[in-house]
């Protein structure tokens, strides 16, 4: 009987070992959502300006407000949703309103093990209104999770 037990006890032992071994030791740490980074620049000095006032929500995104009266933003970042080819946006500078209209591909990338996949995108066109925006420059089209400029919006 006394044998018996110590089997079972091993048993348990030994699977216990092997099943905290089996799993990943490492959590996810990597940025796993990809979005357009834009950075502000005035049209008159050519030089990165952060506007006094932003605000930036979804158009028929279900309310989806990414900014709302944000101060000293500097850098602003969209997202793109990856079973659509084409994202909205109103975006208030300082209290004049524009609208921004993305076109894009997107491709599943896989981050890591830990992290499993997520969606880089290509950009195509941007289609913008001209209120204070005068212009936006593709600085690469790639959209990924890195924390790259991708656009450059002078108003």
């Amino acid at each position: 009987m006394r044998n018996l037990y110590f089997v079972i006890i091993l048993f348990i032992l030994a699977s216990t070992c092997l099943y905290l071994n089996s799993c990943t030791a490492g959590s996810c740490f990597d940025e796993t959502e990809a979005r357009v980074k834009g950075t502000f620049y005035s049209m008159e000095t050519g030089k990165a300006l952060a506007p006094d006032s932003v605000t930036l929500y979804g158009v028929n995104m279900d309310t989806l407000e990414i900014y709302d009266k944000t101060t000293n933003l500097k850098s602003a970042e969209l997202p793109l949703y990856a079973d659509e080819q084409v994202c909205k946006f109103v975006i208030r500078i300082n209290g004049i309103n524009d609208t921004l209209e993305f076109r894009y591909s997107s491709y599943p990338h896989l981050i890591s093990k830990e992290c499993g996949y997520t969606f880089f995108f290509t950009l195509d066109t941007i289609i913008n209104s001209v209120n204070i925006i005068d212009s936006i420059s593709i600085e690469k089209k790639t959209i990924t999770t890195f924390n790259e400029e991708n656009l450059r919006i002078f108003y």
